[in-house]
């Protein structure tokens, strides 16, 4: 990795900045689309219990031993003992002894159970099943009782972030508390490249408008997770490492910002 940008973790360990996601990736598809990922060059690769296709995901890795593999808990398997089971299946589901980061999936405050995962993630952890430990879809509040309650931050919140959806106040209190900010749905789930401004600045780089807005993400010091299945467009995504922008660029990236832009659930609400 000694090309691909890194970032450093708040347990010393080094994250891959640009990743691959697989979520809604079928399992017939899985296993070719992260085999070609991994050829195009990406490091990391992201899914999750509630995707079904951790087997097939594993199987598409197969013996790149050093591929930043991550998975996540899903809202059901919470609890302490839960917890544990849970994330046993998804290492055999994986064909691994551990994987790089594992992640709670949402912390669905009305089950008022992500403490006792979180600790149960900390003896996963102890335990080298989880060589780091993180979370998705935290607010302020979640990220600050886990600390509270147990001493161990997170080293990583996963979350809805594009241009049309930035997070600014949220990604504050990660850089306030020493946690990575990973980007789910970097691109918007696609909508956001017709932007004019990303248009203009594809035109201006020669570069494919994904590429701009994750090398958007990268230049904030995010980790962006695009999905895709194609050779080609995984190839546009991977362009992200091949150039940069300007500081006007990414200043008429910043302001396509919107309070409304929220594509996915809201993490005080989504208990499912």
């Amino acid at each position: 990795m000694t090309d691909y940008p890194t970032l450093t973790l708040n347990d010393d360990r080094q994250i891959p900045q640009l990743g691959f996601g697989t979520y809604k990736i079928e399992e017939d598809e899985a296993p070719q689309a992260v085999k070609t990922a991994l050829d195009v060059g990406y490091w990391l690769v992201d899914t999750a219990a509630v995707y079904g296709n951790e087997r097939v995901v594993g199987k598409g890795v197969g013996d790149w031993s050093d591929i930043f593999l991550q998975t996540k808990i899903w809202n059901e398997s919470q609890g302490y003992d839960r917890t544990l089971k849970a994330a046993d299946k998804c290492l055999e589901r994986l064909g691994r002894d551990h994987v790089d980061m594992l992640l709670i999936h949402w912390p669905c405050p009305e089950k008022d159970l992500f403490v006792d995962t979180w600790k149960a993630f900390i003896e996963l952890r102890d335990q080298g099943k989880a060589k780091s430990i993180g979370v998705s879809n935290f607010r302020e509040q979640d990220l600050k009782r886990i600390i509270d309650e147990t001493g161990v931050t997170p080293a990583l919140n996963q979350i809805e972030l594009h241009p049309s959806f930035q997070q600014r106040e949220l990604r504050k209190v990660h850089d306030d508390l020493g946690i990575v900010t990973q980007s789910w749905s970097p691109l918007g789930q696609g909508e956001g490249l017709d932007a004019g401004a990303i248009k203009d600045i594809a035109d201006e780089t020669g570069q494919p408008t994904s590429a701009v807005v994750l090398r958007w993400h990268l230049q904030h010091g995010l980790v962006p997770i695009p999905k895709s299945t194609g050779r080609d467009h995984i190839e546009q995504n991977f362009a992200a490492l091949a150039f940069e922008l300007s500081d006007d660029q990414m200043a008429r990236i910043d302001a396509l910002d919107d309070a409304g832009g929220r594509m996915g659930p809201y993490p005080a609400e989504f208990n499912g």
